[in-house]
C-alpha cells in the first residue's frame, strides 16, 4: 500500500483476490447474501401500517425480534421513530430526571447523549464516566443507585463492553443500554442486566434506515408509569398515555407512518437470520469475519488496531490505525487516498472514520450479514 500510494504499483500488482462484498460501512451495512428486490415482493406497499395485514408485519418485527433475540417473556419490544437515535432521545427525555445519572461514554454517540442530557435536558447530577477514543472507561464507576445510560459497541471508537457483570442485579437505577451495532452480532449477556434496549434497522443485519427499536423491561415499564418528565414530551417521544404505558406501541401500532418496504425488508433480514442457527450463528459469522482482520493484522507490520486490548476490541465496527514507512500514524491525506483507492477498485466502501475520531485510522465491519 505504500507504495501505491507514492504511484509506484501498477495494475499488475494489485491482489487478485477482493472481498464477496465490498460494502463494509457501520452502516447502513450490506444486506444479507443472496439479497435482491425480490425480497420485498410481498410488502404490502400502498396500504395503511393500520390496516390489518399492515399491523401484522409492524406485529410481526416485535415478536420475531424477540424470540430471535431469546428476551424474557415480560420484556416488551416495539417500533419507534427516528432510528436508533430517536428510540435512545425519547427515553432519556421520558424517563430521566427521577435520580442521577451517570452516562458512560467513549466515542461519539455516548458522548452525544451525555451533551443531551446536561445542555438539552439540563438535568442536575450527570455524572461523565468517561475514555477517549480506543479505550473503555472504568464502568465499575457507576453508582447502582443512578441511572445509567452507555453504548454497548462503541460505533466509532472499536471498543465494545465485554460484558455486564459490572451492572449488579440489586440495582436502583435503570440501565439504559445504545446497542446499536452490537445486538445481533455480539453476546450482550443476561438481558434482565438492562432495563432499556435501543438500536436500528441499518446495524449489523443490514436493514434500512429511519425506523429504531426499543425494547422495554419491567422495571422500565414501571418508570414510566409512575414517574412524570418535568418537561413538555413532543408527540414522538411520548409512550404513556393517563400515566399507563402505550402498549399498542409494543403490539404492531406505530406512533408515525412507518415504511413498509423498510417494514418487509427487516422481516426478510430476521427470516435469514433465523435460517442460518439464529442469534448464536449471527454472533459466530460475526467473530469469524472478525478472526480475517485480526488474523491480518497479526501478519502486517502497518496496520493495528485502535483498541489495545482484545477483549475490549469490536466485532461489529472495527477501528484500525494505519502506520506510515516510519512507524507513525499515517497522516489524515494518506489515509485519505488510500481509501479512495480501495473505493475506486471496488474493493471496500465507506470504511473512513468517523469525523470526530483521530486522523490515521479507519472502520471495518464483522458483521454477520458479511
Amino acid at each position: 500500500p505504500m507504495k501505491r500510494l507514492r504511484g509506484e504499483l501498477d495494475s499488475s500488482m494489485a491482489p487478485k483476490r477482493r472481498p464477496a462484498s465490498a460494502s463494509f460501512g457501520s452502516g447502513p451495512c450490506a444486506k444479507r447474501p443472496g439479497w435482491t428486490a425480490d425480497a420485498l415482493k410481498d410488502a404490502p406497499l400502498g396500504r395503511s401500517h393500520r390496516s390489518a395485514i399492515g399491523k401484522a408485519r409492524l406485529s410481526a418485527c416485535c415478536t420475531e425480534t424477540k424470540a430471535i433475540l431469546g428476551l424474557p417473556d415480560n420484556y416488551l419490544v416495539g417500533v419507534v421513530p427516528a432510528s436508533d437515535t430517536g428510540a435512545v432521545e425519547m427515553v432519556m427525555w421520558s424517563m430521566l430526571g427521577e435520580r442521577p445519572v451517570d452516562i458512560c461514554y467513549w466515542e461519539s454517540f455516548g458522548k452525544t447523549w451525555y451533551q443531551d442530557a446536561v445542555d438539552e435536558l439540563k438535568l442536575d447530577n450527570v455524572t461523565g464516566i468517561k475514555a477517549g477514543f480506543g479505550e473503555l472507561p472504568d464502568l465499575s464507576k457507576t453508582d447502582p443507585s443512578h441511572d445509567v445510560v452507555f453504548t454497548f459497541n462503541g460505533t466509532t471508537a472499536g471498543v465494545k463492553v465485554p460484558d455486564t457483570d459490572w451492572i449488579p442485579d440489586d440495582r436502583q437505577g435503570l440501565t439504559i443500554c445504545d446497542a446499536t451495532s452490537a445486538i445481533f452480532g455480539m453476546d450482550m449477556g443476561d438481558w434482565t442486566k438492562l432495563d432499556v434496549i435501543t438500536y436500528s434497522w441499518q446495524k449489523v443485519l443490514g436493514g434500512e434506515g429511519a425506523h429504531g427499536m426499543l425494547i422495554l423491561g419491567p422495571r422500565a415499564v414501571a418508570r414510566l408509569e409512575s414517574f412524570t418528565p418535568p418537561r413538555p414530551l413532543p408527540k414522538l417521544f411520548r409512550l404513556t398515555k393517563g400515566g399507563k404505558l402505550i402498549k399498542a406501541i409494543f403490539d404492531g401500532e406505530v406512533i408515525n407512518t412507518p415504511s413498509m418496504m423498510c417494514v418487509e425488508d427487516y422481516l426478510d433480514a430476521l427470516s435469514w437470520a433465523k435460517s442460518i442457527g439464529g442469534l448464536s450463528a449471527l454472533i459466530a459469522k460475526s467473530l469469524a469475519n472478525f478472526k480475517v482482520l485480526s488474523d491480518f493484522v497479526e501478519r502486517t507490520p502497518w496496520i493495528e488496531f485502535l483498541c489495545a486490548v482484545p477483549e475490549h476490541r469490536s466485532n461489529t465496527s472495527v477501528c484500525f490505525v494505519l502506520k506510515a514507512p516510519n512507524g507513525e500514524g499515517m497522516s489524515k491525506e494518506a489515509v485519505d487516498k488510500l481509501r479512495k483507492m480501495l473505493e475506486s477498485e471496488a474493493v471496500c466502501y465507506d470504511i473512513g472514520s468517523y469525523r470526530d475520531a483521530p486522523a490515521g485510522g479507519g472502520r471495518l465491519g464483522g458483521r454477520p450479514e458479511m
